[in-house]
């Protein structure tokens, strides 16, 4: 069974509507402003609208407080909030709590141990979505983890991989890791920021979709 595939920081129709016809599984939308990805809640509805049911939806969050995470959930009504940032298990649990919407989690994979920390969202995030350490920004920094460090993991719950991922190493990646979910970003892009759709095609591809 090919992986699932999800393809992030989309912020235009043209792009949505790409990864939808390439046979993205999901797509992610970001609303945070430090990054060249970011939309605005207008903007994330309307991309969230034009999706529909075609895909599964994620909207990513960085250490959102209570009112900017209830009004992007109010207005994007996304699947899946994605927590990129230092978000306690507790507030993952709150949030779930009241918006009723499957949460992932984000973790920068360090070494053995990060695994090991990992484990206080168990029961919590739906997904662990494991990435390279943050840097400047969290996330579409077109930068690796050393995939070796899952060989052999348990998991407990869901995952999948993101972080310097291309149509260039994404088979790779999946027979290092055996993960049922990759995640792309800067990976299919031509600028920071912008999808190109023919990298985006040629990693849907190489991933088996």
């Amino acid at each position: 069974m090919p992986p699932l595939v999800k393809i992030c920081g989309l912020s235009t129709p043209e792009s949505v509507d790409a990864a939808i016809r390439l046979g993205a599984t999901h797509i992610g939308l970001v609303h945070y402003e430090p990054s060249p990805r970011h939309v605005d809640l207008k903007t994330a509805a309307a991309l969230r609208q034009l999706a529909g049911d075609a895909v599964r939806v994620a909207l990513l969050l960085v250490n959102a407080g209570p009112e900017i995470t209830g009004a992007a959930w109010s207005a994007v009504r996304p699947d899946i909030i994605q927590f990129h940032g230092s978000e306690t298990p507790e507030w993952i649990a709150a949030v779930k709590a009241n918006t009723k919407v499957e949460a992932w989690k984000a973790v920068g994979l360090r070494d053995s141990g990060t695994l090991t920390r990992a484990q206080q969202y168990h029961g919590v995030a739906d997904r662990l979505l494991y990435d390279a350490p943050a840097q400047a920004l969290p996330g579409g920094t077109g930068t690796r983890f050393d995939w070796s460090l899952l060989v052999g993991h348990r998991h407990a719950v869901d995952w999948g991989i993101a972080g310097g991922l291309t149509p260039a190493n994404v088979g790779e990646a999946l027979a290092a890791t055996q993960a049922p979910l990759v995640d792309v970003s800067s990976g299919v892009e031509s600028a920071p920021g912008i999808k190109d759709v023919d990298k985006m095609a040629a990693f849907l591809k190489a991933a088996g979709r």
